[in-house]
């Protein structure tokens, strides 16, 4: 057995993935504390973009949960995702936060109607695109983190006054 331990640490060493084979943090999460009792830690990691193209974009984060519904009502999870900074670092991180309660519309289904599986989102923030810092959030357990990145066009329209 230990021949090969020794094996697999020395072809670790060589192809530099050591950290990943033994369950170590990538070197850009060292800073970010782990998940609390009840949380999980999600981590988005945006590819590299050309200088000029970075103030075009921005991430979308949104949280949320996979769940049953009646296909008919709008719903969604009553929560926040509130900006941190991390202490020393000045690093942000985000934190899911609320009651995670249910709304809904009101809509009387068809009886009958089978229930749909479905992400219900709860809120969503805004953060702009940085390619050298991971998107770090904290959510309870039991939710995802979906992201979509938008780019908005080079130009603007100008406002009229009303």
């Amino acid at each position: 057995m230990k021949p090969i331990l020794n094996l697999l640490l020395a072809m670790g060493f060589l192809s530099g993935v050591v950290p990943s084979v033994f369950g170590a943090e990538p070197s850009e999460l060292k800073h970010f504390p782990a998940a609390e009792a009840g949380m999980d830690r999600f981590v988005i990691v945006l590819s590299q973009k050309e200088l000029d193209q970075v103030p075009n974009f921005r991430v979308e984060v949104i949280v949320g949960k996979t769940m049953l519904t009646d296909g008919v009502n709008n719903v969604r999870l009553e929560n926040a995702i509130e900006p941190r900074t991390l202490n020393g670092w000045g690093y942000p991180y985000y934190e899911v936060t609320g009651s995670g309660s249910l709304l809904s519309t009101m809509m009387l289904p068809t009886p009958g109607t089978p229930q749909v599986k479905r992400f219900v989102p709860g809120s969503s923030h805004t953060v702009r695109y940085n390619s050298r810092l991971p998107i770090v959030v904290y959510a309870p357990k039991g939710y995802e983190v979906r992201y979509r990145i938008g780019e908005a066009p080079e130009t603007t329209e100008k406002a009229e006054k009303g």
